[in-house]
């Protein structure tokens, strides 16, 4: 098994900490809006790492953290005139919905960071203790960067170069414009937790150091995020804990690739913006998730009509093998299974993985008439590898179906028009047979004639 590290910049073996076993933290949400896309990159490329670490036979402990108090949560709360926890609750529960209907598994532990202040003022103790940190006039408590010699090792940045590029909060209270709180004086009327600098809470960087080693301890192997926090979030993680504990801080830093939206950054002033649930009103959610499995996790995607319509396709042939044939256990090939093991062990190749269920889906094509047996295991052996994806986890009939709530006509309806095109097609009217395939196709329903029979599906336009 071999992994990119971010830090390293290359390929190296997993070695684990403790032998057989991973500890993995991933930066979690700000639960003060629905998740977007670039959430649901996150999500669910470590739900297919996870999988794969346990199918390999280790024993993982998935944290993944949820940011509860926030500059921008006590801003939406005030906008909506709901108490901090009413909204952050309405929003941890809409999240927890949308990864469901994503198929992303949960973490082994959410810890939030209202319920860790005692450990979040326990480390800012030994920071300031250690000269890595101060107490301003103001209340607030800064980290000291210049202190760390360490710093921007994850980014391969220098201090000066970032004093000079940086966009850096102007703040009489800073010793360097550099420094980053680590504590919040409160404001009045603001949510405040007592500590011995004053009433206030804690800085978001704080947040990780303190639940991921509260959770994982002070070193642990793996910790991921989007690729929007390598810096400053976790370059500044490193330099808080390594300079709290002495201990190096992770092994392994992995980042997920971004989601553009028609080639373009998403953005909301771009009007590209997009959460999971407006996505999955219009789309299926296993192709939403088939999309965002088949590139490469630290590759970036681009969300669009035609990828998700290459998407659904791309499924589509997975359930057309699948259709007709009573998967069962029998011998298989075991290259198939080696090639798919060797492309995840490859820092977690899900291109080349595919690959493979493609070149399954075509010998099942192949044989499903002269070797029905043969069809049958190849049909389970798909089914298997695809599910240590998340993907093909239904009925070929319930995938066709899916997003019948959208359908222009009934289901009944659309039967009817199949069974009167049959009869057409019987008595050798094909001119009607086609405009009845043509109607439903002006629709949105494809229909698709084996010898089984005839399957619909139905494709939604695109959001």
């Amino acid at each position: 098994m071999e992994i990119y590290n971010t830090l390293t910049r290359r390929k190296a073996k997993l070695d684990p900490i403790e032998p057989g076993k991973v500890r993995m933290y991933v930066c979690g949400m700000t639960v003060y809006d629905y998740c977007h896309l670039g959430h649901a990159r996150v999500m669910v490329a470590f739900d297919v790492i996870t999988r794969w670490l346990r199918q390999t036979g280790l024993d993982v402990t998935y944290v993944r953290n949820i940011t509860d108090i926030d500059d921008k949560i006590l801003q939406r709360a005030e906008e909506n005139g709901e108490s901090i926890s009413a909204l952050t609750e309405r929003m941890i529960a809409a999240m927890h919905e949308d990864e469901a209907r994503l198929g992303v598994l949960r973490p082994d532990a959410e810890p939030r960071a209202t319920g860790h202040i005692p450990e979040i003022v326990a480390m800012i103790e030994r920071l300031i203790e250690g000269g890595y940190a101060y107490a301003a006039a103001n209340g607030d408590v800064y980290y000291r960067v210049r202190r760390f010699a360490d710093y921007g090792k994850l980014n391969n940045r220098n201090l000066d170069d970032m004093r000079a590029g940086a966009r850096v909060d102007v703040d009489e209270h800073k010793e360097d414009p550099l420094d980053f709180v680590l504590w919040k004086a409160a404001k009045p009327s603001e949510a405040s937790w007592p500590s011995p600098w004053g009433e206030g809470r804690p800085g978001w960087h704080i947040e990780c150091s303190a639940m991921s080693t509260c959770c994982l301890g002070e070193t642990f192997d793996i910790h991921g995020g989007g690729p929007d926090l390598t810096f400053p979030h976790h370059e500044n993680e490193i330099a808080q804990s390594e300079a709290a504990t002495g201990k190096p801080y992770v092994n392994v830093w992995m980042h997920a690739g971004a989601v553009r939206v028609n080639q373009e950054k998403m953005s909301k002033s771009l009007g590209n913006f997009f959460t999971i649930r407006e996505v999955l009103e219009v789309h299926d959610p296993e192709v939403v998730r088939y999309l965002l499995v088949a590139s490469h996790y630290r590759s970036p995607i681009n969300y669009a009509p035609e990828s998700l319509s290459e998407a659904r396709k791309s499924l589509e042939r997975f359930y057309h093998a699948l259709d007709g044939v009573e998967t069962a256990h029998g011998d298989v090939e075991g290259i198939y299974a080696e090639r798919f093991s060797a492309a995840m062990s490859d820092d977690f190749n899900t291109p080349e993985a595919l690959s493979v269920l493609f070149d399954l889906a075509r010998e099942i094509n192949r044989l499903r008439d002269t070797d029905p047996a043969h069809a049958s295991a190849l049909g389970q052996e798909l089914k298997r590898l695809a599910n240590l994806l998340g993907l093909l986890e239904r009925a070929p009939a319930d995938f066709f179906k899916a997003g019948a709530t959208e359908l222009p006509l009934s289901e009944a309806e659309i039967e009817s028009r199949i069974e009167a095109r049959a009869m057409a097609k019987s008595q050798r009217d094909f001119a009607e047979a086609d405009r009845i395939r043509d109607e439903l196709a002006a629709l949105g329903v494809v229909l698709k004639d084996s010898r089984e029979g005839t399957r619909w599906s139905f494709e939604a336009p695109p959001a």
